[in-house]
């Protein structure tokens, strides 16, 4: 892990660790040191590791200025999702491993991810992302590496209920011509997740200064593309990933292009009756009938 990363949980730490008392500087220095290996500990295990007591755990985070040890829990998770390295992945997930059941274990780690995303997910955020694709005449979708599947997803299936959607990909710069061309107060939606990529913090940049409004779909509070948006869902999950998570994403997705639809009533029934007679007419998708 990429020990110059730092984050607000480390500097919380870093900044009191002075003023601790002997047994929470324990835990303050184990927590800098192996923050992987206390992200996904219990209150138990890492007293047991610092060889102090629970309740000197739940001081110690406490004094952080977090509610209970869950918060802090995710505060650390964040932190250390974004400082992990591709070999790091690959060890900390166990990919090297054999006789492993991965498939059930992935399955279950999705269940897990989604049960998280239904408990913790901002519905008013999303709501208001809709509000505003249904009243923007201009829309652009931008993503990078990972995210542009999500970029891409969405962008496709809103031509579907929608028009003047555009789907750009932000690892190209002529992305900067076509949003400097792009009309007045377009409506720019930016998906992105860890490790972000520089080139979304310098269009976002940018957008900002466009005066487009943008909204970005992350899967972080620490994404640093949050700070230039008008508008921002996170899109949390209770596991570290391999490559990225991407249930999580693919739901929001639906839900935010199923909304959509919903408000669009006779409007939504002409404009896919117009499409699919393209798609007839010129033969794009299998037909049964032919």
């Amino acid at each position: 892990m990429n020990a110059t990363v730092s984050h607000p949980v480390i500097n919380k730490i870093s900044n009191k660790l002075d003023t601790l008392t002997p047994k929470a500087q324990a835990l303050g220095t184990f927590i800098i040191q192996n923050p992987s290996k206390a992200v996904f500990m219990t209150t138990k295990e890492l007293a047991e590791a610092c060889e102090t007591s629970e309740a000197t755990v739940v001081r110690f985070v406490s004094t952080l200025g977090y509610k209970g040890y869950s918060d802090f829990q995710e505060a650390l998770k964040d932190f250390v999702n974004t400082g992990l390295s591709l070999p790091d992945r690959t060890a900390f997930k166990g990919i090297k491993e054999v006789g492993v059941d991965r498939l059930h274990r992935e399955i279950l780690d999705e269940l897990d991810n989604l049960k998280y995303l239904y408990e913790h997910i901002d519905i008013d955020t999303m709501n208001r992302i809709v509000d505003h694709l249904d009243k923007s005449p201009t829309v652009y979708v931008i993503g990078s590496r990972l995210s542009y599947t999500f970029a891409y997803y969405l962008g496709w299936s809103l031509t579907k209920v929608r028009k003047g959607v555009h789907i750009l990909k932000g690892s190209d710069s002529t992305a900067f011509d076509m949003l400097t061309n792009a009309p007045s107060n377009s409506l720019v939606i930016l998906t992105t997740c860890t490790r972000y990529p520089n080139e979304l913090i310098k269009l976002s940049k940018m957008i900002r200064r466009s005066g487009h409004t943008l909204l970005t779909i992350a899967d972080s509070n620490i994404c640093p593309v949050i700070q230039f948006a008008d508008l921002s869902l996170v899109v949390p999950a209770r596991s570290i990933p391999f490559i990225g998570n991407v249930s999580g994403m693919l739901v929001v997705i639906q839900y935010i292009v199923q909304e959509l639809a919903s408000r669009k009533g006779e409007e939504l029934a002409d404009y896919q009756k117009q499409l699919e007679q393209v798609f007839l007419e010129n033969d794009i998708l299998f037909n049964l009938d032919h």
